[in-house]
């Protein structure tokens, strides 16, 4: 990608990254020296999900090219919520609860950005908590509250969109004044002049633009980027389990390195350009070659790699490669360490044995699964040269597993044809 200041602008416009921006001739021209600028992150949750990969990638963009990055985690925002776009008022979580997913989330932004205090535009993490808890309410209302139009925050998609069905709380209609404030806290400190995020927070951002303006008579600049939707009109970031965690104890590196190898053809080009750090060139070759073989999946592997890179490292994602070729049969399983094994079968449909149990046939086993319908069908499969367990091809109805082909005496996988799969965990007994 380029890294110059001036190539900024139309690389991200290239890659689909531009939903909304102030001026942009303006913008345009104060990328032309370093600025800093940031984007917050609220702590709804104990981890940030894919869809905040979106701009986190940004921030990493911007400061590639020369810019200061500012992540902002809202311990403050965090305690108040914003307004959703159900109708129904956020769940207030406890100042415990608030504080570790901020601790949590520090930590997770964090890796996306370069702190060496060496470099003049090295990254900085904050939390909105410290100049929000020292205020009184006496002092939000006089030196803030005053600056704001009923009128114009009543006019907010997000407030607008609430009043129309169940009403909104003061305290969520209450969260763009806290947001606006964050720009101007960060405007004071660090002379920051730019705020990044996503399409849906346009009228949030740019209300503390005019806060700026109204008490510092300075000048600043938004920009949003686009909310990501898959092509099927699906919400992006989202499976049938729920949402898709950076943290690898909500979503493990091999389920997330699934996730994107399984993304529609429709949308791995416009992923790769959104998330990856590929050049323009890389990725028109990746094009070229997926559209001359999709099949191939030569530019999902080529996503999935960058992203469980990025995310996890590229150990982790050699590791759960290799699981998912194992697994299908082009590589030894028993080669694999036993957390990445027990991560991949984690995904799988599954049944469990007690320790000293006699052990069923593969074709109960696969039957107990439910990757069949039936017994029948399981015998079918083995009669058709079709049924393995960790690879090795099954050959008579009645085979049934012995406690050493458990691998590290807990894991055996079935396979069912080329591409059906389902595991067996041996307990101990309680």
């Amino acid at each position: 990608m380029s890294r110059s200041k001036s190539g900024l602008i139309s690389d991200l416009k290239w890659r689909g990254l531009i939903a909304q921006s102030t001026d942009e001739a303006a913008l345009g021209l104060a990328l032309e020296k370093p600025i800093t600028f940031y984007a917050g992150f609220d702590p709804s949750a104990p981890s940030c999900h894919v869809g905040h990969l979106v701009i986190l990638t940004v921030l990493r963009r911007f400061q590639l090219a020369g810019h200061h990055p500012i992540a902002l985690v809202g311990g403050a925002t965090g305690l108040v919520g914003d307004p959703s776009g159900k109708n129904e008022e956020r769940a207030l979580n406890s100042n415990e609860v608030v504080k570790e997913w901020v601790d949590r989330i520090r930590v997770q932004v964090s890796q996306y950005l370069d702190f060496d205090s060496s470099k003049a535009n090295a990254a900085r993490v904050v939390n909105n908590l410290d100049w929000t808890q020292p205020l009184s309410a006496i002092e939000f209302l006089r030196d803030i509250g005053k600056h704001f139009s009923v009128n114009q925050m009543l006019a907010k998609e997000s407030v607008s969109a609430r009043l129309e069905g169940g009403g909104i709380s003061y305290t969520e209609f209450s969260y763009q004044v806290l947001q606006s404030l964050d720009f101007l806290e960060l405007y004071r400190r660090f002379n920051c002049t730019l705020q990044l995020g996503g399409s849906d927070q346009w009228g949030n951002i740019v209300t503390g633009l005019d806060l700026i303006r109204r008490i510092e008579g300075g000048s600043t600049h938004a920009m949003t980027v686009p909310l990501l939707m898959k092509s099927d009109g699906t919400k992006f970031g989202k499976t049938a389990g729920g949402s898709v965690w950076l943290d690898p104890t909500m979503t493990s590196p091999y389920a997330f390195f699934q996730y994107w190898l399984n993304t529609e053809d429709k949308d791995v080009i416009k992923f790769i350009k959104v998330f990856s750090f590929l050049s323009h060139g890389e990725i028109a070759e990746l094009e070229r070659l997926h559209l001359e073989n999709p099949g191939a999946r030569t530019a999902h592997r080529s996503l999935a790699r960058e992203l469980t890179s990025l995310v996890h490292s590229e150990q982790i994602c050699s590791r759960v490669e290799a699981a998912a070729a194992a697994l299908f049969g082009q590589g030894e399983i028993s080669a694999l360490d036993e957390e990445t094994l027990e991560s991949a079968l984690a995904e799988l449909p599954r049944t469990t044995i007690l320790q000293g149990e006699e052990i069923p046939t593969w074709v109960d086993l696969l039957a107990s699964t439910g990757v069949v319908d039936s017994k029948s069908a399981a015998r079918r499969i083995v009669r058709e040269s079709g049924a393995y367990l960790n690879n090795s091809k099954i050959s008579g109805e009645d085979f049934a597993p012995s406690v050493n082909d458990f691998i590290f005496g807990r894991f055996a996988v079935l396979r069912k044809g080329k591409r059906d799969l389902a595991a067996v965990e041996l307990l101990k007994k309680p």
